[in-house]
């Protein structure tokens, strides 16, 4: 059996390791692999990993000997399963291993806008505090999370996780979910998103990528958050319009705007919220800690050595 994996290089840059996949058949690992390079490396395999590359139908009608795909993400949006179900290829992915991650880099970033921490260390390696006339200085304004409203949109295991962590920080927390009311912790209010939006100093985006809710906040929703509102998004670049924000941002509509992921990654270098002082961006590393790489290597050799024996698991239905 002849395993290829197409971009293995953001999963594992060299630190963790493949090789319990030799045990299962003929391995092959590409870094990175450009649209144009897609057929070629994979044409000969059995069991193609792949985590941004995309399989779409044109790929997979020249992949004769393909038997399965393994999605190095838990979103499989780069595989057609229509055209996977017709050869009757075998697409898997890999669930929750990021959760406790992705929640972690929710509040590093709400927590860089309300303290501040990066700022006054640079401040401090500048000099500031040792040239300071009092034993404290403060230029910017501090917040408490204690008695904010935190809005979650969308409570699979991410939002989930974030609910309780902000509930933890004695927050109020409402979410807009498909779940019943009385499905919910009791420290989750269920809202609208019109109702959610009004209310929240905090509005987090953990829901799927789908057409509703592309671009859900654009100029018209935003106008519905409160101007001292953080807009948190770890969940998919495009569920903001990143013009709008920029604009919201410099407009003073938006007090801050947190993200992991943008709309176009990585980003042109005209993206208007690369300018805006007052959006704080991370390069999609929200997933990417040691242990939930890991977790995620660890999984897919799992996934791998499952459908090998026959009895495949994670399957994307």
């Amino acid at each position: 059996m002849r395993i290829v994996i197409l971009d293995g290089y953001t999963a594992n840059p060299g630190d963790l390791s493949w090789k319990p996949l030799e045990e299962v058949g003929e391995l092959t690992v590409y870094d990175r692999t450009t649209p144009e390079e897609t057929v070629g490396r994979a044409k000969d395999a059995d069991i193609v990993l792949t985590n941004k590359v995309c399989l779409m139908r044109q790929e997979i009608e020249q992949l004769p000997r393909l038997r399965y795909i393994g999605v190095l993400a838990t979103g499989y949006n780069v595989v057609d399963l229509g055209a996977a179900r017709e050869r009757g290829i075998v697409v898997t992915n890999i669930p929750a291993y990021s959760t406790e991650s992705v929640a972690q880099m929710v509040f590093a970033h709400l927590l860089t806008v309300t303290n501040r921490t990066e700022h006054y260390a640079r401040q401090n390696r500048a000099g500031r505090w040792t040239d300071s006339p009092d034993f404290s200085y403060c230029d910017t304004l501090l917040t408490e999370l204690a008695g904010k409203t935190f809005g979650i949109v969308g409570l699979g295991n991410i939002g989930r996780r974030v609910a309780a962590i902000a509930h933890a920080f004695a927050m109020n927390v409402v979410a807009l979910t498909s779940k019943a009311a009385d499905e919910l912790p009791p420290y989750i209010g269920k809202r609208t998103l019109d109702e959610l939006l009004a209310e929240s100093d905090v509005v987090s985006l953990h829901c799927p990528l789908t057409p509703d809710t592309k671009h859900m906040i654009n100029r018209q929703t935003l106008q519905q958050m409160k101007p001292s509102a953080i807009l948190i998004n770890t969940g998919r670049g495009p569920l903001v319009d990143d013009q709008a924000v920029a604009d919201a941002l410099e407009a003073g509509r938006l007090r801050a705007f947190c993200a992991d992921v943008l709309t176009e990654e990585p980003p042109r270098s005209g993206n208007p919220l690369l300018r805006c002082e007052q959006a704080y961006i991370t390069p999609h590393i929200a997933w990417a800690s040691c242990e939930a790489r890991v977790r995620l290597v660890n999984i897919a050799i799992g996934n791998v050595r499952a459908f090998a024996d026959g009895r495949p698991q994670n399957v994307v239905k």
